[in-house]
């Protein structure tokens, strides 16, 4: 973004932000419509050799890092470097100490490879000069202290380390005086009331071995995919000179960004489709929560909008921050991951379309208004014609909860339906270069894949990955298919 600050200053705090953030961070100025007063702050910590420590196959390996210390309150921890093509080939590790508690927790590791949630190579955000390369950041909790180590893999020397390493310390602010949805009902409203019910989803593992579903052996059967193609067009998909255009919906729909009310959504014409009366296989429109909702701040986002012209596919993900938040914290989450990916990664907005919290609320990821084809950073090589929905939380080994599995299920009826693709079908996107498929490929994907479908990553977790089929069924069912 532009005028990030440097490593060595440090961004006041807490009850030190009384001046517009875009003042003190350089970010722009807010947009004219308005943004919450949700105070928060972006810290930077340089790292520093630590000396030598015994590593896991038993040689000695140097390590940066930063002793055991207090600091500001912070909620979110993440590393970040100067140059973004440079790997971190090694481990990170935190542990923290919570607010009030005096209590430090066990040493956590930080996912080191962000690199896959990312703008797609040649794009204006990809090469603006002011992307770094980071971690995934891991939220941790309200805390005031914080101890570091990061050692290069198999006890190698500190000196290959990325250079200019920091840690990026995150207070998300309080939560806004209201969440602010869109769409039908209290779907998105934040209402956490069967939180508790969340405990009986560890037996999710056994529905119907779904593990198995990643295969979608049916799924080859095309027929219903008439609307989905206009593959003759791939061509201009690179085009990006809609940057802040008016928005023209896949149905002509208006776009709702940062709607207060359904009242102001029923008067923009963004209303829930009839499954009687409107077009055939849209699902209805689920309740969004808006950024003014989980308070995004609008000043640190470049201006305009990037948008593509189709969405032909969602890309499902897990963000890897952690499972330790409740629902009630979720757009805390939120907005900390939109800062690391704005004011410490150097990206234009947050890189997700769409977030999606383990009680099933949905919330608006990047802005430009979430009926439209914006174009993310979120599955590096894809971000064309398609559209990114994150579940917050970790899936390598934990079963998300059903409640996030029916989100995105209804969550792509409604998107995918808008632009005319069967949520069980095919599609093909042509890729701008993933690493695991060159530039220019095309490849022939799911309508519902998940982020390792188009990127050599763990993402979104196998579990999450193994869910995926009975999204894709349950989405097609909430077209009327």
């Amino acid at each position: 973004m532009r005028g990030y600050l440097a490593s060595s200053i440090t961004v006041a705090c807490a009850a030190a932000l009384v001046l517009p953030l875009s003042l003190v961070s350089g970010a722009l100025a807010s947009p004219s419509d308005g943004t919450p007063d949700v105070p928060g702050s972006t810290r930077s910590l340089p790292l520093r050799p630590l000396g030598e420590v015994p590593s896991v196959r038993g040689r000695q390996a140097s390590v940066q890092g930063l002793p055991a210390q207090d600091v500001e309150p912070f909620s979110l921890v993440g590393i970040v470097w100067e140059d973004e093509a440079a790997e971190l080939d090694g481990t990170v590790e935190v542990r923290t100490r919570g607010i009030g508690s005096g209590t430090w927790s066990a040493w956590q590791e930080v996912e080191t490879h962000n690199e896959e949630h990312a703008a797609d190579p040649g794009t204006a955000e990809s090469e603006s000069g002011r992307v770094r390369g980071a971690t995934v950041p891991l939220w941790v909790g309200a805390s005031d202290g914080v101890e570091v180590r990061v050692r290069q893999a198999d006890g190698g020397r500190a000196d290959r380390l990325p250079e200019g390493m920091r840690l990026e310390l995150v207070d998300p602010g309080d939560d806004p005086a209201d969440t602010v949805t869109s769409g039908p009902g209290n779907e998105g409203s934040g209402n956490e009331d069967n939180e508790g019910n969340d405990g009986n989803e560890g037996n999710e593992g056994n529905d119907g071995n779904e593990g198995n579903e990643g295969n979608d052996g049916n799924e080859d059967n095309e027929d219903n995919e008439g609307n989905q193609g206009n593959d003759g067009n791939e061509g201009n998909e690179g085009n990006e000179g809609s940057v802040g255009r008016a928005p023209a919906g896949g149905l002509g729909i208006p776009a709702l960004n940062r709607m207060d009310t359904e009242a102001e959504a029923a008067a923009a014409g963004d209303l829930v489709l009839d499954p009687v009366t409107a077009k055939p296989y849209i699902g209805p429109r689920p309740g969004i929560v808006t950024r003014r909702g989980w308070g995004a701040d609008e000043s640190l986002r470049e201006e305009g909008f990037v948008y593509t012209d189709s969405v032909k596919a969602a890309f499902v993900h897990h963000t890897a921050t952690g499972n330790d938040y409740t629902c009630s914290q979720a757009p805390a989450v939120i907005r900390s991951i939109y800062r690391y990916h704005v004011q410490s990664s150097g990206w234009r907005d947050i890189g997700y379309n769409f977030v999606v919290d383990k009680c099933g609320n949905i919330y608006e990821g990047r802005a430009g208004g979430v009926a439209e084809p914006v174009k993310g950073a979120h599955t590096f090589g894809f971000n064309t014609n398609s559209t990114g929905i994150a579940v917050l939380g970790t899936y390598g080994s934990s079963n998300p909860p059903s409640a996030a599995v029916t989100a995105v299920a209804k969550l792509t009826a409604w998107k995918l339906g808008l632009y005319g693709v069967n949520p069980k079908g095919k599609v093909t996107l042509t890729s701008a270069g993933s690493g695991k498929y060159a530039e220019g490929t095309k490849v022939r994907l799911n309508a519902i894949s998940g982020h390792r479908d188009g990127f050599d990553t763990d993402c979104p977790g196998s579990r999450l990955y193994g869910k995926l089929g009975t999204a894709r069924t349950a989405s097609a069912k909430y077209q009327g298919r």
